[in-house]
């Protein structure tokens, strides 16, 4: 199949030895000048030296945004408010991070008039299709290169020797076993060891938290205020939206808290075995779930945790720039408006436990759950709520009665049984 005619690409670029590799590459089989994009969410020392690096790889410029503000409140903020978690306890930090990357691809293609986007994604994996999702639902007019695809390189030796053979420069440090990714919501390690899911993680492979046996042995209180679900303060300190994240981070690392040990179902079929470190976001979502619990009706609580599951998938898949996401951000945004208050929290040796939440809006009172004060809820009302709430249970035993003369319920009779 011939290749399209392409100008001008921009790639998503980390700086790593497989992006390196795709600049000569692009230039080699497109012939297409190659525009590096580098988003900084909170990658920390990776950003170092980039610009360089791309150059010497043949880009003819990198752009770096930062981020790092936007992802927290128009990425991280939404799903925190949501309560979503991916399989009982991925918190998704990988896949809310990918239609942002993109969405600002599209944006510097636009603005560069190039015609084409690259990624590095493999075929195996989620991040390809987070990645054209949001290309496709941005701007279908661009052209998609997916290298993995195409190339013949199959193994890090492959993608050494292209890289000498076209005199790009990178790093002879040794590669770490373990792919990982990184920013200011998690840190995510895959491969190595981690493919054989019996084997436990060693303690070396760890980068944002101490194992909870090496935690410190005194308990530390940490409280989290909220304004309409939103994390805008620690123990009475204010922080924009980047800086909670780093605080948090900073505070349940050393505590060990927020490690995910996870066999998770890939979009494309396969299971795959991860750990994460999540240790600011497991504070946060331990904290606004509190809070919810006093500031949310029942029925409201109930139905949002059902929401919450299958928002959860739609970030998991890439569907992030979708109609029903869209309207499912408009219902949780509605079940926020209350939530605020603050809620104090324990951190000990990996455990995250709530010790205390109010609110001003707060649906508990004192007086209202007391069972001594007749005049708020007369115990005498539970006779007729109960007879009305057991009426189909009674009416379906009723019929049981008439007809067998029992419950299907009943306890049969064991004396009937005789031994021999």
């Amino acid at each position: 199949m011939p290749k399209p005619s392409v100008k001008k690409v921009v790639l998503a670029y980390s700086g790593g030895l497989d992006t390196s590799v795709i600049v000569p590459w692009l230039r080699e089989n497109y012939g297409c000048e190659v525009i590096c994009f580098c988003a900084d969410i909170g990658q920390g020392e990776e950003m170092s030296g980039l610009e360089a690096k791309a150059k010497a790889s043949g880009a003819s410029k990198l752009i770096i945004k930062d981020l790092r503000d936007e992802f927290a409140s128009e990425y991280l903020f939404p799903l925190l408010q949501s309560s979503a978690v991916y399989e009982r306890k991925y918190l998704l930090g990988t896949s809310v991070a990918r239609p942002l990357i993109a969405k600002y691809q599209v944006v510097i293609a636009q603005e560069e008039d190039a015609d084409a986007v690259a990624h590095g994604c493999t075929g195996k994996g989620n991040d390809q299709v987070r990645f054209e999702l949001t290309y496709n639902a941005l701007d279908p007019r661009l052209k998609v290169i997916v290298p993995w695809r195409e190339w013949t390189i199959r193994s890090r030796q492959d993608a050494l020797d292209y890289a000498r053979s076209h005199n790009v420069p990178v790093p002879v440090t040794e590669k770490s076993i373990y792919s990982r990714d990184r920013n200011l919501w998690h840190l995510s390690h895959e491969g190595g060891l981690l493919e054989d899911p019996w084997i436990e993680p060693e303690e070396s492979m760890f980068q944002l938290s101490v194992s909870p046996e090496n935690a410190p042995d005194e308990a530390q209180l940490v409280t989290v205020d909220f304004a309409r679900g939103i994390p805008v303060a620690v123990d009475g300190q204010p922080y924009g939206p980047a800086a909670i994240l780093e605080v948090l981070n900073e505070i349940g690392g050393k505590h060990g808290v927020g490690r995910v040990d996870l066999v998770e179902n890939r979009l494309v079929g396969m299971k795959s075995h991860g750990v994460y470190e999540t240790p600011g976001g497991a504070i946060l979502y331990a904290a606004h779930r509190e809070l919810e619990a006093i500031t949310l009706d029942r029925d409201t609580l109930h139905y949002k945790d059902t929401v919450a599951q299958r928002f959860a998938e739609l970030v998991y898949f890439g569907q992030w720039f979708t109609p029903l996401r869209e309207a499912l951000q408009v219902f949780f945004d509605k079940t926020q408006q209350n939530v605020t208050g603050s809620v104090r929290l324990k951190l000990y040796k990996g455990s995250v436990t709530p010790v205390g939440r109010r609110s001003p809006f707060s649906l508990y009172r004192e007086d209202f759950a007391t069972f001594g004060q007749e005049d708020v809820y007369d115990q005498k009302d539970a006779a007729g709520f109960i007879k009305l709430f057991s009426l189909p249970v009674k009416v379906r035993a009723m019929m049981d009665v008439a007809g067998s003369g029992q419950s299907r319920y009943a306890e049969p009779d064991y004396s009937v049984f005789k031994r021999d």
